[in-house]
């Protein structure tokens, strides 16, 4: 580890690896060690480089709180439109809708508060309801002092002028509108919303950010799922990720794709040199409180009866003194996720172990944690882990034949469904046959949403599936596959990028929906 001109790739991989593109040309986003730090330092990548670190300054720091691992809520402002007619002989004098009167508009308000209250009360996301506010013209918006801390306007669009609905899109937050055909008074904007002003009296789209799939008519649920995204993006956007040895982009000219990772989800990526990692793994070695800790640790992990040790134990320590060197550094950065680069070598002399299983606690602890730091795919799992709040499971995908396909990786959380261990056998990691990688044995029969991103950031494919088989073939440790109601020959003809990210559950409308907020397609297969 002494070549510190030679790229990472060229250190550790030979031709016939080629996970995380290693080979012995040069690829598009390999950087030498010196080259890495400059750029980290400038931030001509985006990155904000952590240096001068210790052990002793980041164990005694103690972690930031539950908070680091939580998902924010996401801060809805529910605002309610409404007009107040007054009678005027032999002319019109009223438009449509069920809110006539004051007592009225009263009445409705107090009934979306208390759906708004079941909302909170039973959501499987983080969201929290601002007051109602009511508002009759556009002036009213000047005396709503908490428009600026939201997220998103819940519009429910009773009446009022279409200055309102412009001037609440001119603050640029998402939003969300709501009409009533019969779950109460109906409103009059369930009949010309579209037309005045979604269309703004033409046959085309012509509100920017808004489309129809923002609208809601009667249905709670209809509701739910889109908060649900929104919560999720709103996770995503702008959060930060702790990157061991920099980022990467699997085959891609990194300076583009960092770009486009800069420019479309906005994350704040901070960076940990391989040499500063190295430092801080010597001197927590030499803390014999970590050293117990991490036996301990071990030790409780290997009593479970749905665990088989069929690696070294020693790995499966190191392991653990690697996830508690990297929970304190996310803890301490405020980072909520974690993406090791070169996790296929570069890590192994530095922690005695490979990286899988560590991934794979972290992840079952609350955090996002991915190997490769392919920051093609990351943003990807950062949104659906966001979206389902659950964790998530970077693989490599293989050739789609007779409506299934085979996924595989060696970093699998155990805890898939967000609460029960899945079973588990901890074996090497496969092609170094080295270290301590998770073999996790996912539930057959359970329903998996498939993300497959491109390498253009424009148009990502959605696949619905459910895992049929875990085989045990001679690729990366955890391997699952996957049946599909969709063409074969399709899913081939439509497979972008390289890496995919997998969970548990049904989340394509969310996924599509909250991509679609990021100008990301979402073509949803089957």
């Amino acid at each position: 580890m002494n070549k510190s001109e030679d790229s990472y790739s060229d250190i550790i991989h030979g031709a016939g690896c080629s996970c995380c593109n290693g080979h012995n040309g040069t690829s598009p986003n390999e950087m030498t060690r010196r080259d890495f730090v400059r750029v980290a330092g400038t931030g001509a990548l985006g990155t904000v480089a952590l240096s001068g670190l210790s052990w002793t300054a980041l164990a005694s720091s103690g972690p930031s709180g539950a908070n680091a691992r939580d998902r924010k809520p996401l801060m809805v402002k529910p605002v309610f439109t409404y007009e107040i007619p007054e009678r005027r002989e032999q002319t019109s004098w009223r438009s449509w809708g069920g809110i006539q009167t004051e007592k009225d508009a009263a009445e409705e308000i107090a009934g979306i508060r208390g759906e708004l209250e079941v909302i909170t009360k039973t959501s499987d996301f983080p969201v929290s309801f601002l007051p109602v506010s009511g508002v009759r013209r556009t002036q009213d918006l000047g005396n709503i002092p908490d428009l600026k801390d939201a997220d998103l306007f819940l519009i429910y669009a009773a009446g009022g002028g279409m200055d309102i609905f412009s001037e609440l899109n001119r603050m640029e937050k998402n939003i969300i509108f709501f009409c009533r055909y019969k779950s109460g008074p109906v409103y009059l904007w369930y009949e010309i919303v579209s037309p005045r002003f979604l269309r703004q009296h033409s046959d085309t789209l012509a509100v920017k950010g808004i489309t129809e799939n923002d609208f809601v008519i009667d249905k709670q649920d209809e509701l739910i799922w889109r908060l649900r995204a929104l919560a999720g993006l709103t996770n995503t956007l702008n959060s930060r990720i702790l990157a061991v040895g920099g980022p990467g982009a699997w085959s891609q000219p990194l300076d583009t794709a960092m770009k486009l990772v800069r420019d479309t989800y906005k994350l704040d990526i901070q960076t940990i040199t391989y040499e500063e990692l190295g430092k801080l793994i010597t001197e927590a070695r030499k803390d014999r409180s970590v050293i117990a800790a991490a036996r301990a640790n071990a030790s409780s992990y290997l009593e479970d009866t749905g665990v088989s040790l069929e690696t070294k134990r020693s790995y499966v320590e190191n392991c653990f003194i690697l996830e508690n060197i990297l929970s304190r550094l996310m803890d301490l950065n405020n980072c909520r996720a974690v993406t090791i680069n070169n996790c296929m070598g570069t890590i192994m002399p530095l922690a005695e172990t490979s990286a899988c299983l560590t991934l794979s606690l972290l992840n079952d602890a609350g955090y996002l944690a991915f190997c490769e730091s392919d920051f093609v795919v990351v943003p990807s799992g950062l949104l659906l882990g966001n979206i389902a709040g659950k964790p998530v499971f970077l693989n490599d995908p293989t050739f789609p034949h007779d409506n299934m396909i085979t996924l595989a990786h060696c970093t699998a959380p155990r805890r898939m469904d967000g609460k029960r261990l899945e079973p588990v056998r901890l074996l090497t990691h496969f092609e170094s046959d080295y270290g301590a990688a998770p073999k996790v044995q996912m539930l057959v029969g359970q329903s998996v949403t498939n993300i497959l991103p491109d390498f253009s950031f424009t148009k990502n494919i959605g696949l619905a599936g459910q895992i049929v088989d875990n085989p045990f073939l001679d690729i990366c440790r955890s391997q699952i596959d996957i049946s599909y109601n969709c063409d074969s020959r399709r899913v081939a003809e439509k497979m972008p990028g390289f890496h995919w990210i997998t969970v548990y559950g049904d989340y394509l409308k969310e996924a599509e929906y909250a991509l679609k907020k990021i100008g990301i397609e979402l073509e949803i297969l089957g």
